[in-house]
């Protein structure tokens, strides 16, 4: 049975890749790429301290960054310990895919998303109330991990793990935030 999930992740990556068009190969390179982000990850701070006071702003920024840094961990450690070869290092389909980056760590689940999901989830929780529209920001969060595919670094699995595993990380994070909240009114 893992076999043949493992086989219809290959094909279904396979056929994803596979719809990635010439044209736009510069744009995934440059989505998937962290540091190009770095103003929406400045925005996320921002809209806490117009929503908050700034020691509420202050405790929810340092919730943020410990959620990511802990989320960062747990996926590093996965990685090392799962040893799944990235797809752009798989002899069973790198000569039939498009890879576009070629980096050699180890693919799951993905780094990309389980970050992203995590900073997205913490923020639309922290923020739902105050923002209607914040909500949005799990389309950053959905294309940037379909950039892992079309760039060929990650199978699908991996990007539905990172995800669930950001949520996840979200939600206790969110959880013990709320326990102490009332203390930075």
């Amino acid at each position: 049975m893992f076999e043949q999930l493992k086989q219809w992740d290959r094909e279904l990556f396979v056929y994803l890749n596979g719809l990635g068009i010439e044209d736009y190969d510069n744009f995934w390179i440059w989505f998937t790429q962290i540091r190009h982000w770095i103003p929406l990850y400045i925005l996320f701070f921002v809209l806490f301290f117009i929503a908050f006071h700034k020691k509420k702003a202050i405790y929810s920024s340092i919730f943020l960054l410990v959620s990511w840094a802990v989320t960062f961990g747990v996926t590093f450690w996965t990685k090392n310990v799962v040893l799944r070869l990235r797809p752009n290092n798989n002899p069973e389909i790198n000569e039939i895919i498009r890879i576009l980056q070629e980096p050699t760590n180890f693919s799951f689940f993905s780094g990309h998303t389980s970050s992203a999901f995590v900073l997205v989830t913490f923020v639309v929780l922290v923020l739902r109330h105050t923002y209607k529209w914040i909500w949005l920001l799990y389309i950053w969060a959905f294309m940037l991990s379909l950039s892992r595919i079309f760039v060929g670094v990650h199978y699908p699995s991996d990007l539905f793990v990172g995800a669930l595993v950001g949520v996840f990380m979200a939600w206790i994070f969110y959880k013990i935030y709320l326990k102490y909240e009332d203390r930075f009114y």
